[in-house]
């Protein structure tokens, strides 16, 4: 059976919560494999409203497996507010229904308190972090004195990765001007938390593979968008994980075989959050369309995204660096109503014409974007569900953004009700 990865092709806020929740209807099993609660899926059904950050999408869904594997980072804090919401809005979570990777990576309250403080000290160029603790977490997995889920079963264990963190932690909160942590007052509160996350701790990596082996669907869901991979992003304004599809396997614990299908989520113009480059941003009048009519708020942190003309050269980037196979195309409502639409489709640097983005971060700055022309709609695409619903316009839009990213589009929302969809290819086909 084909197994389905699902990453943002853009900065994020492509609309992946409803796509995913579309898809999962028939999958078996939704699997997160990277980022923290900094990033967040609305989705909506039968007209209700959910909001998640850590939880897959499909944990909204009864009878499917949610996963959140390795390569999240986890706040068991944050972690048990969002089931009890989740449970308030009538949904049922229990370790049937979810697991944690035992081997995932914490989330302190020292992560955050860094995070924030570290931003606040860098007036030079500020990354624009969520201060949610993702990058400091990270870090401190990569640095081999993380906490992690298993930890919190061990009475001994849990007191030597303390003692561990800590000696790094407070000769750096020192240098910050921050109050040292108390180790025993650390350890009160994992042992504290601990009963609401290890029910469901489970060695993922052996469940999925045996998911696979006896046929069952699996759904990889990322967080945030391709342009904020912590290699291939605008860096330094970008996450500290791999947001990539290769992350996928490695995020989980399965080799890249178990990958048949690479769906990118491609907004039908393009947004960011927080700050770094940005060539096609709008400062008027569309920029403002765009905004309003795309309700063009972070579900998280309720930041403003910034806003722009769809970015072909960037999109192209992504579904090579993804290795892409469909694209799902989403927000082209958005669109309706305005008379010209532009698609950049190079960039110009210093008299020379690229098409692709440079990787210096003082190059990407000075970028302008290369612009071609095409006329808008004024008929409604809200709700759409099949190609004769859509504008003569409409379409010859999507198709040319098909030809300039040189990928297909699987599939095409025009609202943020799951059944307002045009299914053109089943990434879950065999």
């Amino acid at each position: 059976m084909a197994n389905v990865v699902v990453v943002g092709a853009q900065w994020g806020d492509e609309g992946k919560g409803k796509i995913v929740d579309w898809l999962s209807e028939r999958a078996d099993v939704i699997a997160r494999f990277q980022g923290g609660h900094n990033a967040g899926h609305t989705l909506v059904i039968d007209g209700k409203v959910y909001k998640l950050s850590l939880l897959p999408s499909g944990i909204v869904r009864g009878g499917k497996l949610s996963v959140i594997g390795n390569g999240v980072v986890l706040d068991p804090w944050a972690l048990g507010e969002e089931i009890a919401k989740l449970r308030g809005q009538g949904v049922d979570i229990t370790p049937d229904s979810l697991m944690i990777a035992e081997n995932t990576s914490l989330i302190l309250p020292i992560h955050g308190e860094l995070d924030r403080a570290r931003e606040q000290v860098n007036t030079i160029a500020k990354i624009g972090t969520t201060g949610r603790g993702i990058g400091p977490a990270y870090e401190d997995k990569v640095g081999r004195r993380a906490i992690r889920v298993a930890d919190l079963a061990d009475d001994k264990t849990l007191e030597l990765r303390i003692s561990r963190l800590l000696t790094h932690h407070n000769a750096l909160r020192k240098g910050l001007g921050l109050a040292e942590i108390d180790a025993a007052a650390l350890k009160a509160q994992l042992l504290a938390i601990a009963p609401e996350v290890l029910p469901y701790a489970a060695p993922v990596w052996k469940v999925l593979n045996e998911k696979r082996k006896s046929g069952k669907r699996i759904l990889f869901e990322g967080a945030q968008g391709s342009l904020l991979d912590v290699d291939f992003g605008t860096y330094p304004f970008v996450t500290s994980s791999t947001t990539t599809a290769g992350m996928a396997a490695s995020g989980t614990g399965m080799g890249p075989g178990a990958i048949d299908f690479v769906l990118g989520i491609v907004k039908a113009y393009t947004t960011r959050v927080g700050e770094g480059p940005f060539a096609c941003e709008l400062d008027d009048e569309v920029g403002e369309h765009l905004a309003t009519v795309g309700h063009e708020k972070g579900t998280v942190t309720g930041r403003n995204r910034r806003c722009g003309w769809f970015d072909a050269v960037l999109v192209r980037q992504t579904c090579a660096i993804n290795g892409v196979n469909g694209i799902a195309f989403t927000k082209l409502d958005v669109l309706d109503g305005l008379e010209e639409l532009k698609i950049c489709v190079a960039y110009e640097l210093d008299g020379k014409r690229l098409d692709y983005l440079p990787t210096a971060a003082e190059e990407q700055a000075r970028v302008t974007p290369v612009y071609e022309t095409m006329k808008g709609w004024s008929e409604s695409t809200v709700g759409a569900r099949s190609w004769n619903d859509l504008p003569a316009e409409a379409i010859k839009y999507v198709r040319r953004v098909e030809e300039l990213i040189d990928c297909p589009v699987a599939m095409l929302s025009t609202s943020p009700e799951r059944e307002d969809t045009i299914l053109v290819t089943d990434p879950f086909a065999d």
